[in-house]
């Protein structure tokens, strides 16, 4: 085995905070990783209280794994500090509550090795329900991508749309190409409980517009918990209408911002509205349709303020 501290090729970094009760599981199936061994595993607890220090000490001292205490909330801010943390030119992050198939670093290790312009690849997501649970008859496929799903079939994709771009959860990005951009937006990803998003579709943006290349490999399996309090419908009422909000922050930095953003969120609530009623008696399309319609409500509300800097906190 060579040595995991000197130079790893990769460096398989979890950002945490507060989830102890999946972070063993996470931890684990990245240091039982088959047919590689060019790798180093990171946890970068972002100010947690919970047992989630305790949980790294467990499993040490394995020589693969470090822990880093990151005071300063933030995912993108986290993911920053795994960056300092590391010399490994290809990062890897795998959320806290996710399990990696034995094979995922092997499968993301050859696509950066074939590729020298791929700056970014994801795999497939799955979803592991708690125990005694089936998925309730108002969650949509699209809205089950808020809990992670993520599949665009059994084949190597090359991703041209943004919106395509993979899920943070199980996501590989190019050092060199971090490096370009200036490292992950810190108004951009989870900041507590505000539940902001699309860092990852920015920066797919940015590598498509600097000429590089995004992928999606299904062979690189992750499976992702969904946490029984996600099961709720205020949740992703919550989770669109911070949508919303990252949407009109993204336009910001994209230098799309301005009056076009009224027309388009109008636009688009009463097209949520409109499917609304129009699949009245389809609980799922339904449900879809008004979290579209809310999330939009967010979009122009902050569009309208500006999105000052930083994010103000959610109603």
């Amino acid at each position: 085995m060579s040595d995991p501290k000197s130079n790893p090729k990769i460096s398989a970094i979890i950002c945490t905070h507060n989830r102890d009760r999946y972070l063993g599981a996470a931890i684990d199936s990245l240091l039982d990783q088959q047919d590689f061994d060019d790798y180093e595993v990171l946890v970068v607890d972002n100010g947690s209280s919970d047992r989630t220090r305790a949980v790294v000490e467990e499993r040490q001292p394995h020589p693969r794994l470090r822990y880093v205490w990151e005071p300063t909330l933030g995912l993108s801010i986290a993911r920053n500090r795994g960056v300092r943390e590391t010399t490994a030119p290809i990062l890897a992050y795998l959320d806290d509550d996710a399990v990696a198939s034995p094979t995922w670093l092997t499968h993301l290790a050859a696509a950066y090795d074939r590729n020298d312009k791929l700056a970014i690849a994801g795999g497939k997501v799955t979803l592991i329900w708690p125990p005694d649970v089936t998925p309730p008859p108002w969650l949509s496929e699209g809205l089950a991508g808020a809990l992670g799903l993520y599949n665009l079939g059994d084949e190597v994709v090359s991703i041209t749309q943004p919106g395509l771009t993979p899920r943070g959860l199980n996501y590989s990005i190019r050092r060199e190409f971090l490096d370009r951009i200036g490292g992950f937006d810190p108004n951009l990803g989870r900041v507590g409980k505000k539940l902001l998003s699309n860092e990852e579709l920015y920066t797919t943006e940015k590598a498509l517009q600097l000429g590089w290349q995004v992928a999606y490999l299904p062979d690189a399996l992750v499976a992702h918990n969904v946490a029984p309090e996600r099961l709720d419908r205020t949740w992703f009422l919550r989770r669109g209408w911070w949508q919303g909000i990252s949407e009109c922050y993204r336009e910001q930095l994209a230098g799309s911002a301005g009056p076009a953003q009224f027309l388009r969120g109008g636009e688009r609530i009463l097209r949520g509205l409109y499917n609304a009623a129009k699949y009245s008696r389809d609980p799922a399309r339904r449900f879809d349709s008004l979290v579209y319609a809310y999330g939009q409500i967010g979009y122009l509300v902050y569009a309208v303020r500006g999105m000052l800097s930083p994010p103000p906190s959610s109603p």
